[in-house]
């Protein structure tokens, strides 16, 4: 018997990773958006909205276990028949992402000055991260709620409807932070302020459908202890994962603030188009993520195997399409963001080896949607520290070459060490992706 994979593979991937691109590509616009506004208040002002998004991703995506995890675990109970269980398990993941995203939240704001200051970055521009990263902070109870809700749509197969949202939710960020910034001339924190305020509306109308369908199931919508440390303790493999990347991500950013504010300011706007890309080419993870989940809850294997084959092509072909769109414009890009000489021309130069690293990014992005569907949190944990610690020495050296070397090939050094360890990356998920330990079937792992 063939294996029991959808009848059109490709039309299954297209139908969750089409919406699903459209709605991830939704927060990096938030920070392109930010950038372009805050970009033409001054170069300290973007060097300090680059060290305050770097601490506020941080703060937040640490916790993106929240949608990997609850979309795994409902697409499983989704592929075994158990709806009424998918939603519950989802909604534990909700209660959590409240209870984090509220600590978090006052830790941060309260952190807010130490926090900026360990990048190295200029008096000025510190002083500008402090404002914005202690507005930002509220935030992020809503930031994590929208991981959470998100991540169980995904997993009932359903990325249209976080599609709408994002849309809505960058609509009203972008206005916002035109009326904020010019109209009320607040500044950065008026940037931030809007941002706020859209998260939370996104928070909200997100749960307004999760509800709903808890209702319609009649799922218990309160939270029960037992079940939400059960989820959080099943997340905890997938928090060290991110905390290994967030901390690659750190480290970038410390390399460029050693280098000065016109590098820095240069690598806010490369690395918030760098993730723009990887929020794009994330979408074919996110459908493996769903799709195997699925597959795997009911048993197959073969089917699960076939769909990853015909996804990492897709995520190869996706980045070298991506990869030459960013060639072409990579000079145009730059003015849009700062007026500033100096940071245009060091933008373009990082600009190209951000479109090079393009096919990596997608081969990447798809395995690792692959292993996070499949429930393979342990390894991926185990794998993202060994690769943070092989990144360390190559970091430091981009830091110490960097620093002479004028302020464009500083930038160029700079992403062609993080795709050094991109391609580490790829090739270590790609060892584990060849073996069968990550094939386990039913509705639990």
């Amino acid at each position: 018997m063939s294996p029991s994979i959808p009848p059109s593979p490709a039309r299954e991937i297209t139908r969750l990773a089409v919406p699903a691109f459209l709605a991830l590509v939704a927060e990096p616009l938030f920070l392109l958006a930010d950038s372009a506004i805050v970009g033409h208040l001054g170069t300290p002002q973007l060097a300090g909205l680059g060290v305050a998004s770097a601490a506020l991703l941080t703060a937040a995506n640490i916790f993106v276990f929240l949608a990997y995890g609850t979309t795994s675990v409902v697409a499983r109970h989704v592929g075994a028949g158990d709806e009424r269980g998918a939603v519950a398990n989802g909604l534990d993941g909700v209660w959590l992402a409240a209870a984090l995203g509220l600590v978090t939240s006052l830790v941060v704001a309260a952190a807010a000055r130490p926090l900026v200051s360990l990048f190295g970055a200029s008096a000025d521009a510190v002083t500008h991260a402090e404002q914005y990263l202690r507005i930002s902070a509220a935030g992020i109870p809503a930031m994590l709620v929208v991981l959470a809700a998100t991540g169980i749509l995904r997993g009932v197969q359903d990325t249209r409807t976080p599609l709408v949202v994002s849309v809505a939710g960058f609509t009203a960020n972008v206005a916002l932070n035109l009326l904020l910034v010019y109209g009320l001339h607040l500044g950065i924190g008026g940037s931030a302020l809007g941002t706020v305020i859209s998260q939370w509306g996104m928070a909200i109308a997100l749960l307004a459908v999760v509800v709903r369908a808890a209702r319609r199931l009649q799922a218990d919508l309160r939270p029960h202890p037992g079940r939400v440390l059960v989820a959080a303790r099943g997340g905890v493999p997938l928090l060290v994962r991110t905390l290994a990347l967030r901390a690659v991500l750190l480290l970038t950013t410390w390399a460029a603030a050693g280098l000065g504010d016109v590098p820095l300011g240069a690598y806010q706007v490369s690395a918030t188009v760098w993730s723009f890309l990887t929020f794009a080419l994330d979408a074919l993870a996110i459908a493996a993520q769903a799709l195997t989940g699925k597959a795997l809850g009911a048993g197959d294997a073969a089917g699960t195997r076939a769909m990853t084959s015909l996804m990492v092509r897709w995520g190869l072909v996706g980045g070298a399409i991506l990869g030459l769109l960013l060639l072409a414009v990579h000079r145009v890009l730059p003015p849009l963001f700062t007026p500033d000489p100096a940071t245009q021309a060091a933008l373009a130069a990082g600009l190209v080896v951000v479109a090079l690293g393009q096919p990596i990014s997608g081969w990447v992005f798809v395995l690792d949607g692959v292993l996070i569907g499949a429930g393979d949190a342990r390894w991926l944990a185990r794998a993202q520290l060994v690769l943070l610690l092989a990144y360390l020495p190559v970091v430091l050296a981009v830091r110490h070459v960097a620093a002479p070397v004028g302020d464009a090939a500083a930038l160029i050094w700079l992403w062609a060490g993080f795709t050094v360890f991109m391609t580490l990356r790829g090739i270590a998920l790609a060892l584990r992706a060849r073996t069968d330990a990550w094939l386990v079937t039913g509705a639990t792992r």
